[in-house]
């Protein structure tokens, strides 16, 4: 396939106002094979990319993306699929960085990508120039988004939607297990990135362009700042290596129309305990 694909439009129109029935959305695309798998039909693909996005409660939300992300990808002729982990149980707090690895995993067990995009589900891209393709550095994509004026908050951002070949995530060790609630996770991926010494490259912020869904703001994570001090000290062992440790299980792997389902049960007494253990050594 071509480096630029001739059927980019630029600005693409993101629409927040309802979101789509399933079915739907699903009669819009009978070309994606059950799993949310896509390639191109007259070329052979530069890339082969697995879209994941951790979710949980937020269906409207899903059903929105999954609207506006797959028509986007099929014009950057790229093999791809589309990855949704939910998380399972009464634990109040949300794991993105467990979901992460787990997701990674599981998707590794039965086929292979080059790279992975790291999506978070309320974000809308609105330039279909700001490519999902593979790069050679790890790469942020969600450079400009409207809820920060289309700026970058701060130079060491690396959250939102990210891009990561499956080697620098294997080397990085994913992400930490232990950050849960907002804030934390993203800004302990951008220290295993400095400590590695991997460059982060970013599109320009004309293109690199985001609508943020709007919705309640989850629950701070009481331990980040903590986490984040030993962050150096954790990374080599807190990670994809240290999975079997945590306190989960893979309820489900469903292949819906547009999407493979990957259900997971998190209990997180082993998490949290290991996360106070971590705050009184740093206190």
């Amino acid at each position: 396939c071509p480096v630029d694909p001739p059927n980019l439009t630029g600005p693409v129109n993101v629409n927040l106002q309802e979101a789509p029935v399933l079915g739907d959305v699903s009669m819009d695309h009978l070309d994606v094979t059950f799993g949310g798998y896509w390639r191109p039909p007259n070329c052979t693909a530069r890339h082969k990319v697995a879209v994941l996005v951790p979710y949980r409660d937020r269906r409207e939300h899903l059903h929105i993306f999954l609207n506006h992300i797959h028509p986007i990808l099929k014009r950057q002729l790229l093999d791809y699929g589309v990855y949704v982990i939910e998380q399972y149980g009464d634990e109040p707090m949300f794991w993105k960085g467990l979901l992460y690895n787990v997701g990674f995993t599981e998707v590794l067990k039965n086929r292979s990508y080059d790279c992975f995009v790291f999506h978070d589900v309320d974000l809308l891209l609105e330039d279909d120039r700001n490519k999902y393709s593979c790069s050679s550095s790890p790469r942020h994509l969600s450079v400009a988004i409207d809820k920060f004026n289309y700026t970058l908050p701060y130079k060491q951002l690396f959250g939102g939607v990210t891009l990561l070949s499956a080697s620098h995530y294997q080397t990085l060790n994913g992400y930490s297990n232990l950050y849960c609630g907002w804030g934390g996770a993203d800004d302990d991926m951008y220290l295993r990135l400095f400590h590695k010494k991997l460059k982060i490259t970013r599109p320009d912020k004309t293109v690199a362009r985001y609508k943020m869904m709007r919705h309640d703001q989850t629950k701070l994570n009481p331990y980040r700042f903590s986490l984040l001090k030993t962050s150096q000290d954790r990374y080599g062992h807190d990670g994809l290596n240290n999975l079997h440790d945590m306190d989960y299980q893979v309820v489900s792997v469903h292949q819906y129309h547009l999407y493979t389902h990957i259900a997971v049960f998190v209990a997180t007494r082993k998490i949290q305990a290991t996360n106070r253990l971590v705050t009184n050594s740093t206190d």
